[in-house]
Order: structure tokens, then C-alpha cells, then sequence
């Protein structure tokens, strides 16, 4: 017996808001299929505001509201099951965080759960990720936002160690990040890897996965420190306006991938890693599976 259902999910970021919505089969007997139907991006810079100021502005949360309707009518088109929206770093710190939340239920509908670093690096062990980290080896993934950085040791599939920092792209732009926090980044990530004689990255995020793009590699092949190092040289030689006109790059990324490059470059030189696996991951997708499973678990109970 074949079912198809459809489930959205919706990933408020510093940098921007998501909306994906996925198709996923089940057949009897064999592993449910999942497939990418619509990806919705808004590039609402909630992390200017909050990182700043510690507060949503009133135009953002306006902004918002009309995002959640247009996304509320859009999984109300695709006929979707069920949804989940999870905020991050900005919603996290922002001391209006409850009322905007709580406005966005009152007028659209949606609602909204603030989830801590842990959470969300649980909700992202969801996706594909699982399939790379099984083989034998260690990793370190590295999932760079606009306001924080989550950071996973695995060794032959299991968790060594996971922790958030405050270190974004967001963050970095406005000189929001002090040297202490470099540091304790560092040390962290040198105590979780320095026993393995071997180690690789595993990058997530929007401009892990553009730098890719524009590499031209295959999936499923890593790049290389030395090609990552390359392209952040490149990136830092031009300004704003030659990455939009040169490299193709929307407005809202042409500013944070600079400071994203260099926590990816920073984190391979402290782990000793020389490549870097690109997997299309993030938290949108592990929130689709997450949705799945646990309807699936609560057919069988």
C-alpha cells in the first residue's frame, strides 16, 4: 500500500525565514521516500535587530506576520498534514521574543516554538546527516547561522560532544563577537578532536551550500581546505557590490558569507580537517523527518 503525505516546516533564522514543504511517500516494506515540493525564502534580518538592540523592531514583526500568513496560506494550497515552526539564535535573545511570538499565533495562526542550540542540533541529527556520520571515521559538523554556530563531534556514528556558540554571521558583521569567544571556540573544538589522527568537516547552511554550488563539484564530494581558502581570499578582494555582480550572490548573501567562510576555514584549521562534505541539510529537513516519525510512532501506539 502506497500513502503520500505532505508536511511543511518553517525555520526562522537571524538571516532569513523559511518555508519547505515536503512530499513523503510510504510504501510497505521498504524506506519512505522524501521529496522537496516548494522552498520559500524571506530574507528577514531578525539578528540586526535583536543583536543589537535585544528587540524584534516593529517593521520586522510586521514583516513576519505577513510572512506566516503567506506561508500559512501556501501549506493550506499544498494540503499539508501537519507543520512545525522553530525559531533560533535572534527569537532566543530578543526580550519581546514571547509577545512577537504570540502576536504571529493571534493573527495568522502559526505557532512558534523558540528552540535552544541542543534542540535544534538534535532536530538537524533528523536528516541525512545520519547516513554520512554511520561509516567509520570521525566528523565535526559545523552548522553556521547569522547568530550562532552549532558544532557536533561524531565518532563511528555515535555523539562525542555538541555545543552552541554565539558566533554568527550576523553577529560578526556588526563586530559582535569579542576575541574570549573565539577562544572558547577554539579550545572547545581542539579538546573534541585532537585524539583523532584523521577527521573531516561536515558543512550546513546557506552559504556553505552556495560556495559549493558555485565550486562545481559533484555531490557527494568534499572540498578541499585549500579550495575553501582560495574562495574566502577571493570573497575578501571584492566588495559588497562585485560579489552581487561578479559572483551572482542575492544582497542578503553577499555580506554574511564572508564572515561564514571564515568560521568554516577557522574550524577545519583547529580540527586539522582538510576537507569539507556538503550534504543538503538543515534544520528544515529535520524537521520534516521529525514531523514523519513521530506520526509513524504514534500509528504503531
Amino acid at each position: 500500500m502506497l500513502t503520500i503525505e505532505k508536511y511543511g516546516a518553517i525555520d526562522i533564522g537571524s538571516n532569513a525565514v523559511r518555508l519547505l514543504i515536503n512530499s513523503v511517500k510510504e510504501e510497505e516494506g521498504k524506506e519512505p521516500k522524501f521529496k522537496k515540493i516548494s522552498l520559500v525564502r524571506v530574507p528577514i534580518r531578525l539578528g540586526a535587530d535583536v543583536f543589537s538592540t535585544k528587540k524584534v523592531s516593529d517593521e520586522n514583526i510586521d514583516r513576519m506576520i505577513d510572512t506566516m500568513m503567506a506561508y500559512h496560506l501556501l501549506m493550506k494550497t499544498h494540503k499539508v498534514a501537519a507543520y512545525k515552526a522553530c525559531a533560533t539564535s535572534a527569537m532566543r535573545e530578543a526580550v519581546n521574543g514571547k509577545e512577537v511570538v504570540a502576536a504571529i499565533k493571534e493573527k495568522t495562526g502559526i505557532h512558534i516554538d523558540i528552540i535552544d542550540g541542543k534542540e535544534e542540533a538534535a532536530i538537524i541529527a533528523m536528516t541525512e546527516l545520519k547516513d554520512l556520520i554511520s561509516s567509520e571515521g570521525a566528523y565535526l559538523y559545523v552548522d553556521v547561522g547569522g547568530g550562532s554556530t552549532e558544532f557536533t563531534v561524531y565518532f563511528e556514528g555515535k555523539t562525542v560532544a555538541s555545543k552552541s556558540f554565539k558566533l554568527g554571521t550576523i553577529r560578526l558583521l556588526n563586530n559582535l563577537v569579542s576575541e574570549e569567544v573565539w577562544k572558547e571556540v577554539a579550545t572547545w573544538i581542539t579538546q573534541y578532536t585532537a585524539s583523532f589522527d584523521e577527521i573531516s568537516l561536515i558543512g550546513s547552511g546557506g552559504n556553505i551550500n552556495n560556495i559549493f554550488k558555485n565550486s562545481g563539484k559533484s555531490n557527494g564530494k568534499p572540498l578541499s581546505f585549500l579550495y575553501l581558502s582560495s574562495y574566502y581570499k577571493l570573497l575578501k578582494s571584492m566588495t559588497y557590490e562585485e560579489r552581487i555582480r561578479t559572483l551572482n550572490l542575492n544582497q542578503d548573501r553577499a555580506d554574511v558569507i564572508v564572515p561564514a567562510a571564515q568560521i568554516y576555514l577557522s574550524a577545519m584549521k583547529w580540527s586539522g580537517a582538510a576537507q569539507v562534505y556538503v550534504p543538503k541539510i538543515g534544520l528544515s529537513d529535520g524537521i520534516i523527518r521529525t514531523l514523519h516519525f513521530e506520526k509513524m510512532k504514534s500509528i504503531k501506539n
